[in-house]
């Protein structure tokens, strides 16, 4: 077998009671399942045998055999008659005890093929601790008025103080790896909700999305839920600018988040393709100009300055606030002043941090 192409496979357990790992890496073969110690995946159950069963790779694909067990090996609720190659999302039980096979893309080197298997499987064992027990700290960014520096808002920004989970990439990566992005952008905007009560309610939250979340029904019923938890609570909803592939799904959603009284921000505007007829034919409330707009405009070229004074001009025509992002210095702050920026937010205004008191912007300065 070519070893540049080994799959990394996974097993989650469901549901069990049973002291096990919530996910466990099939690494190395042949893997061993059963009661007793020794075991690759040990499972404390009475119901399990001694030695139970055993998994094996073959190329592409998984094979489980079952070792004369007493109870039993089934998939998909048939009990196994010696063994049967696995494809990945298959329903397992030892006995009375649960697993759903994953499969994830394969390593790359052979010669670092364990360790990137490893660090995979601390990963995605640490992205199931982090949703089963939300262990998630959201961070607040002050969003601010250009005018007088008063604070308008706080954008919410993922955090954990969990060893590889800390950043918003590594999170979203592992949630990639078992296609629960949408689970963790759901669960991430609530703890923000119910982290942000020292903060005046007629203060803006502003809560991103996910891309994948604009093709799942289910995203108006989490804000629904949202919204019955905060009545009074004033939010923002961020969309990025890469996921404004439809004026008319755009409209729609924006009747349905008016409907919740939610207000609807796109993100990183000029980041990538400037989606200028999406801007015209469904505007947002708040358009939040990309860093890269941004950064340097007091230092930058007439026909830059003048293209960034015209982007600001027709989106005010258009009843929409511009916000600027990554306002990192005083002069880049005038320069947004001059050309009619209304927001602002960046870290001349404040970094991420834990949630506020109220406090601490009640005077309207960071």
């Amino acid at each position: 077998m070519d070893q540049t192409k080994r799959k990394v496979w996974l097993l989650a357990s469901v549901g069990s009671e049973h002291t096990c790992d919530p996910l466990t890496v099939v690494f190395p073969t042949p893997f061993t399942i059963g009661r007793r110690a020794g075991c690759s995946l040990q499972i404390n159950s009475r119901t399990v045998s001694s030695l139970h069963a055993e998994l094996t790779t073959d190329g592409d694909s998984l094979t489980l055999t079952d070792c004369n067990s007493t109870n039993g090996t089934f998939v998909n609720g048939e009990r196994l008659q010696g063994s049967v190659k696995l494809h990945g999302g298959e329903y397992i039980q030892f006995a009375d005890v649960a697993f759903r096979t994953r499969c994830d893309a394969p390593a790359t080197a052979a010669h670092t093929e364990s360790h990137d298997v490893c660090d995979e499987a601390l990963a995605l064992v640490q992205f199931d601790r982090m949703i089963e027990n939300r262990l998630v700290n959201p961070f607040f960014q002050p969003v601010v008025r250009i005018e007088d520096g008063s604070i308008a808002g706080f954008e919410v920004l993922a955090r954990s103080r969990l060893i590889g989970m800390e950043s918003p990439s590594a999170m979203f990566t592992a949630a990639g790896r078992l296609d629960m992005e949408v689970e963790l952008s759901a669960m991430l905007r609530w703890e923000a909700i119910n982290q942000c009560i020292e903060i005046s309610e007629g203060i803006d939250i502003y809560l991103n999305t996910h891309p994948r979340e604009l093709e799942n029904d289910g995203l108006i019923e989490s804000l629904q839920n949202l919204r019955n938890a905060a009545p009074n609570r004033s939010l923002v909803l961020e969309i990025h600018e890469a996921a404004l592939t439809s004026p008319g799904k755009m409209r729609t959603l924006r009747s349905a988040l008016a409907d919740l009284n939610i207000k609807i921000a796109y993100d990183d505007f000029g980041s990538g393709q400037n989606r200028l007829g999406e801007l015209i034919e469904a505007p947002p409330d708040i358009l939040k100009f990309d860093i890269t707009l941004i950064r340097g405009l007091d230092f930058a070229l007439p026909e830059r300055r003048k293209m960034i004074a015209s982007l600001v001009a027709m989106v005010k025509d258009l009843g929409v606030v511009p916000l600027a992002e990554g306002v990192e210095t005083t002069g880049e702050a005038e320069a947004c002043k001059e050309f009619g920026f209304q927001l602002g937010q960046g870290f001349l205004y404040g970094r991420p941090a834990p949630p506020p008191r109220r406090q601490d912007y009640s005077n309207g300065e960071i």
